[in-house]
């Protein structure tokens, strides 16, 4: 049952299209976790050995918006609590490498990548078109190039190439056959394993969600349409329904709270001298 849904979801080339991007998130998070962390860490050492008298609790001199041992940094909002590069998501160490003037870069590089990770969170069907995929390689890429020195960030760019001009074909395997993805010839994703990466973008979108709703970001009534169709699609998917209840809950209380606060204003904006 499992695979016949992923099937039926792959089926969907936008859809596809969608998953397949997110993956390259999480590539590309994976490499950065290492970079940023080493290049945080060997930072901060520098900057307390040149000033031994600074407290290591101190702000960075630099002007960057970080503090020394990482254990803090410019974060979006509802990641100010990671202690971390290793806690953090791709969209968070993309923002710390835009803000930290440690890191020479071409910003206009980073951004675009941080623009397409936001409209891939915020795509309320859960689907891109492949021009826009196409779009989004070349500008991931761009991106990449700029550490074409770090050995690990240069094989998460052949990943990525790879990933992106390949199409996914989901194999209903015979008797002694395995079941699972397969991208490229010698390449093979396993169901659980292309379940756990749209899992992972799942809940990510499901945070997102929450957290425009929480900051009053965006109006209900759009939350309300996104939660439906989010809704509709976890019904047509049991296989990833499961592993989602509890932030579909988390988001349907806070929504539920907002609607109940909404219906009160308009007592309280009775006008004075009435009942």
């Amino acid at each position: 049952m499992v695979l016949s849904e992923l099937a039926a979801r792959l089926n969907c080339a936008e859809y596809k299209n969608w998953v397949k991007a997110g993956h390259c998130l999480l590539l590309l998070r994976d490499c950065l976790q290492g970079f940023v962390g080493r290049e945080v860490l060997a930072f901060h050492r520098g900057l307390l050995a040149a000033s031994p008298g600074l407290d290591p609790r101190a702000t960075c001199l630099t002007g960057s918006r970080c503090i020394p041992r990482a254990r803090q940094a410019f974060m979006p909002r509802g990641l100010a609590d990671k202690t971390g590069p290793e806690e953090c998501d791709a969209v968070a160490l993309l923002s710390l490498i835009n803000s930290c003037d440690h890191f020479v870069v071409d910003r206009k590089k980073v951004t675009e990548v941080i623009k397409c990770r936001n409209e891939i969170m915020h795509s309320s069907e859960m689907k891109v078109s492949s021009v826009w995929l196409r779009d989004f390689q070349r500008k991931i890429q761009n991106f990449l190039n700029e550490f074409s020195s770090i050995p690990e960030i240069v094989a998460v760019y052949s990943a990525i190439e790879q990933l992106l001009t390949s199409d996914w074909a989901v194999h209903i395997p015979e008797e002694d056959q395995r079941d699972g993805c397969d991208y490229e010839a010698g390449v093979h994703l396993s169901v659980s394993q292309v379940n756990e990466i749209e899992m992972e973008l799942l809940k990510e979108k499901l945070q997102e969600m929450y957290l425009q709703a929480k900051e009053q970001e965006v109006l209900p009534e759009e939350i309300s349409n996104q939660l439906a169709v989010v809704k509709e699609f976890l019904r047509k998917n049991k296989d990833l329904r499961t592993g989602l209840t509890e932030d579909m809950q988390k988001l349907d209380s806070l929504h539920l709270q907002h609607q109940k606060l909404e219906s009160k204003e308009p007592e309280a904006q009775t006008p004075e001298g009435k009942a």
